[in-house]
């Protein structure tokens, strides 16, 4: 449980931050950069279920809880020593990534194919579900980068890739099941 009864502690002011398991790493580490993202999508959700039908907003609930797992989950480097905690160590599961894939097929299942690309438009909710899932390509892609060089849940990889696939598919059906999707016209102001 998480007891915040002081909001600041000083403890960052030279540069560093602590990690899940305690170890001081500054500020701009790979692996703060990457958590740091996937806060920074958690908030441009909550923006997005204020547009969201009431359905989808209570999707977008679970995926912020989730995302706090992920920032638990990312926090905490050494997989390998889970077992040392002490305590169980929260880390993003397969459940978690095959919630989102059914909620991808069940949304999928209403649209028609695309025939173009489309821009990111329309509703303002599909406006804002379409930069969730540019903020999660880009966690993605530093989580990626993040694994090259210390150990990261390949879970976290493969739910973060599912997770922008979902918020491009919800982003098409909050413009009208992708009737009002706005097509890229290639070339059009040459």
């Amino acid at each position: 449980m998480v007891v915040l009864n002081k909001i600041y502690t000083r403890t960052g002011d030279a540069g560093e931050t602590a990690l899940g398991n305690g170890a001081r790493v500054a500020k701009h580490s790979m692996r703060v950069t990457a958590y740091g993202t996937t806060d920074e999508l958690n908030a441009i959700v909550g923006i997005a279920r204020l547009h969201a039908p009431r359905e989808m907003s209570a999707q977008l609930a679970l995926i912020q809880n989730d995302l706090f797992d992920l920032g638990a989950d990312l926090c905490r480097p050494e997989m390998e020593r889970d077992s040392e905690a002490g305590y169980p160590v929260l880390r993003v599961i397969d459940a978690q990534t095959d919630r989102l894939e059914r909620e991808i097929d069940a949304m999928n299942a209403r649209l028609e194919p695309l025939r173009s690309f489309i821009l990111p438009a329309g509703t303002a909710a599909s406006a804002y579900l379409h930069q969730c899932r540019t903020v999660a390509r880009r966690a993605e892609r530093l989580v990626v980068e993040l694994s090259t060089v210390e150990s990261v849940n390949p879970v976290a990889v493969r739910y973060l890739n599912r997770l922008s696939d979902w918020f491009f598919v919800a982003a098409r059906i909050a413009n009208d099941d992708g009737r009002a999707d706005v097509l890229w016209v290639p070339g059009a102001n040459r």
